[in-house]
């Protein structure tokens, strides 16, 4: 079969449930992935005749598509601040949000040349932990989180990229963890990412993260929408260094709340962030320096 069938297949296929910009998306990131063709080259060999194993490759991810499975659980992998990531159900997807917070950690970490203890708590594929190991030679680069599964991940994922990441299996809801993972170790900065989509926000979901991403990485309670921001401020608070950082994404409904809690636990300098589609996305707290 020729490639342009195969791409005719995906719009005939695809485009109303996607879209036609996105299934070319699709198509180009496939092709790329098994013939390591990008659209350039695409386009100046349209003829081009692949094998009938690529073609089977290409209609079973097709298949998966219908059924609307993320292009990145389907391949396994995806990209996050210009790293390569093994990504799978056990693991969120990254999000371009995300890398802004990844951005704003460094634009204030990098400042300092002495040695830092970093901790991502909830690190899932290890994409926030790794890459400020990456950019930060003289950081000691720590990432928690409850899943094993996870972990696995986010194991390839530091060797992948040739960093060194301290993984810990620990639940950050259970103070009896604290201490006994973490000791006397303080942190110059402590980030997070944990779940906070409220219940009542599921509707306002698509279907391919509601049906395949972890809900444990990604759901609160309405009732208590900010259990593991208080729990993770309250270990912030005995473990960060004075003077320390502590880093959030947040619900884009809950910046208020995210101050007054950040307040009560004798963060100062606090500073609410949007993100590049204008919503409170990132929180940043200085620990009492008094």
């Amino acid at each position: 079969m020729k490639l342009k069938d195969i791409k005719v297949i995906f719009h005939t296929e695809l485009d109303a449930l996607y879209g036609k910009d996105e299934v070319n998306s699709f198509f180009y990131i496939l092709t790329e992935t098994y013939l390591d063709m990008n659209r350039l080259a695409f386009s100046l060999q349209p003829e081009i005749i692949i094998t009938k194993e690529v073609e089977q490759r290409f209609l079973a991810a097709l298949s998966k598509l219908k059924s609307e499975q993320p292009i990145q659980y389907i391949l396994g992998k995806t990209e996050f601040f210009g790293l390569p990531f093994i990504v799978n159900e056990h693991t969120l997807i990254p999000r371009p949000e995300t890398e802004e917070l990844v951005r704003w950690v460094l634009s204030q970490q990098s400042k300092n040349t002495s040695s830092i203890n970093l901790l991502d708590i909830g690190t899932g594929s290890g994409c926030i932990a790794i890459s400020l190991a990456k950019s930060l030679v003289n950081a000691n680069v720590y990432g928690l989180d409850v899943s094993k599964g996870a972990l696995n991940i986010a194991t390839k994922n530091a060797k992948l990229n040739e960093v060194k990441v301290d993984f810990i299996e620990a639940d950050i809801l259970s103070k009896e963890h604290w201490d006994l993972e973490f000791n006397e170790l303080k942190f110059d900065s402590i980030i997070s990412n944990p779940p906070y989509v409220r219940n009542l926000e599921k509707i306002q979901m698509k279907n391919n993260v509601l049906q395949n991403e972890p809900h444990l990485a990604l759901f609160v309670e309405d009732n208590n929408p900010l259990v593991f921001y208080k729990a993770i401020t309250e270990f912030a608070s005995k473990h960060l260094k004075r003077g320390g950082h502590l880093y959030f994404e947040i619900n884009q409904y809950l910046g208020k709340e995210m101050i007054s809690l950040l307040e009560n636990f004798g963060f100062q300098d606090i500073e609410l962030k949007k993100d590049l589609f204008g919503n409170d996305r990132m929180i940043c707290g200085v620990l009492n320096r008094d």
